[in-house]
């Protein structure tokens, strides 16, 4: 089985700081989440210079795809990057995942999301989406989607409805099925009548938050799921620390999650659709398909950054091959 990612293609860069006086000079409110322009990399570049940086190609759907590609699905990524050194080394970073990508170029630069981490683990976020948000309809080709199974995409692209509504038709017409991430709220607020019309008539595999969640239906998770069910194959909400809840039809289920100690919950509903569209894929019951998304889920938020560290995953094979076989 095959999944191809389509999403906003954002190098992460985290950044770990000594102090707050960066933040302050860069006059970034403490904890906040901002688009920045590109007139204010050079500041943050030079600010940032002598510091740790740890870089990583990300994206929502491009951390799902990463996931994927770690549990041995075959794996492609469609996005748009600089032709800059940046953007270089977005397609070697997941070249090395073992993902093939489908980049396209742009003359603005590559995409970054700056994760500023202060020592009380405090993280204040600034992301230029750059060449990320040109990729355009005519840049869907259906000769590359027709290669896959399935195609994710992350809520963020609902930014060119054109795009995302060519992408969702090809893979209709295809019988590939289309999974969608809702991102995040205020995306699903901004785009409502959109996605209420692309959802039931495309979509097969619904993920969001509770947040999320209420800002398309307007009902608490529960109800929420509940109306979700009726207009996909399979939906998911997620509610934190009390776990998530799937349904397919009438036939719902609870899925838990284990307490562990969250650092960072950066990229943890990215890396739950991975765990989730894994187990679907090999055709695995509502709540196997959960349990691996919630296993991958908390594995990821006991480290910085939106990316499972590679000495992990010996381990969760372990754990993916035991809830398979005991369930």
């Amino acid at each position: 089985m095959k999944v191809l990612g389509l999403g906003n293609a954002l190098v992460d860069l985290l950044i770990q700081l000594d102090n707050d006086q960066i933040i302050t000079q860069l006059g970034f409110p403490k904890g906040s989440m901002q688009l920045i322009k590109q007139t204010e990399i050079p500041l943050i570049t030079s600010l940032t210079k002598n510091l740790p940086i740890l870089m990583a190609s990300g994206g929502s759907a491009a951390n799902t795809i990463h996931g994927l590609s770690k549990l041995g699905v075959s794996c492609g990524y469609l996005g748009k990057v600089g032709k800059e050194e940046l953007g270089k080394f977005y397609a070697d970073d997941f070249k090395k995942a073992g993902v093939t990508t489908y980049l396209k170029k742009s003359e603005t630069v590559t995409g970054r999301a700056y994760t500023l981490i202060t020592p009380d683990s405090e993280r204040t976020f600034a992301t230029y989406l750059g060449a990320a948000i040109e990729l355009r309809s005519n840049e869907i080709e259906e000769e590359i989607i027709a290669k896959y199974n399935l195609i994710h995409i992350e809520g963020y692209m609902v930014q060119s409805a054109a795009l995302i509504e060519k992408a969702m038709k090809i893979a209709k017409q295809k019988k590939i099925k289309i999974s969608l991430d809702l991102a995040s709220f205020n995306v699903v607020e901004s785009n409502l009548d959109l996605l209420k019309r692309l959802i039931p008539e495309y979509v097969d595999i619904l993920f969001a938050n509770e947040d999320e969640a209420k800002a398309y239906t307007n009902k608490l998770p529960a109800e929420a799921l509940n109306e979700m069910a009726k207009q996909v194959e399979v939906a998911v909400v997620k509610v934190g620390k009390e776990g998530s809840w799937v349904q397919s039809g009438e036939n719902s289920v609870k899925i838990d999650i284990a307490p562990v100690n969250a650092i960072d919950t950066t990229g943890a509903g990215d890396q739950y659709a991975a765990g989730f569209l894994s187990g679907y894929l090999n055709n695995q019951g509502l709540e196997q398909c959960g349990k691996l998304g919630s296993l991958l889920a908390g594995k990821v938020i006991k480290n910085y950054g939106a990316r499972i560290p590679d000495e992990l995953w010996h381990d969760i094979h372990k754990s993916v091959k035991s809830i398979i076989a005991t369930d």
